[in-house]
């Protein structure tokens, strides 16, 4: 997800290494935070890809550079929306950053595309704690913590499966 939020950011703007950052942490960093170690490696292999490339900045300085996409990186993030991996569906943060740059996907059919997989995994009966095979729901759960994880996550689920509904024109289930 690093990579596409890197390829996202610079599909709206090039930007230099320390803003870029800067926005990927601000996007994902209070659950996943990002460091030099692990952003400027990615950098290092999208630019070795031929996906971003870096010019001087003279503005700051020689040791500073701007980062832009190149028509090849502006195709393989294309390519990472039209078709995130299950992971990316599944995972809540993965798929904010999939959602924070759909729209960037110039086509509406492949933009829904990816919200009816997000819409079908969350209408797939899940919980955190199982009894034997079956899912437990909040009503069951003793442990008021457990319970509270569960309600919290029941509303989450239902107020973004009822904006899917909404983005795609179609009503719930009956």
């Amino acid at each position: 997800m690093l990579e596409l939020a890197i390829l996202g950011f610079l599909a709206e703007s090039p930007l230099p290494g320390h803003e870029l950052r800067r926005r990927v942490s601000h996007l994902t960093g209070y659950t996943r935070p990002v460091s030099d170690g692990s952003l400027y490696p990615a950098i290092n292999r999208l630019a070795k890809a031929g996906l971003l490339e870096r010019r001087a900045d003279p503005r700051a300085g020689a040791a500073r550079y701007v980062l832009s996409l190149t028509e090849a990186g502006r195709a393989d993030m294309l390519e990472r929306l039209r078709k995130p991996a299950e992971h990316e569906i599944t995972d809540h943060t993965r798929f904010y950053t999939v959602l924070s740059f759909l729209s960037l996907l110039p086509d509406l059919a492949e933009q829904h595309a990816v919200l009816r997989r997000r819409l079908a995994f969350l209408e797939e009966p899940a919980s955190f704690f199982y009894d034997g095979e079956r899912p437990m729901r909040a009503e069951e759960v003793t442990d008021p913590y457990r319970r509270g994880m569960l309600l919290a996550a029941r509303a989450t689920s239902r107020a973004e499966r009822t904006w899917l509904r909404e983005v795609l024109g179609e009503q719930p289930p009956a």
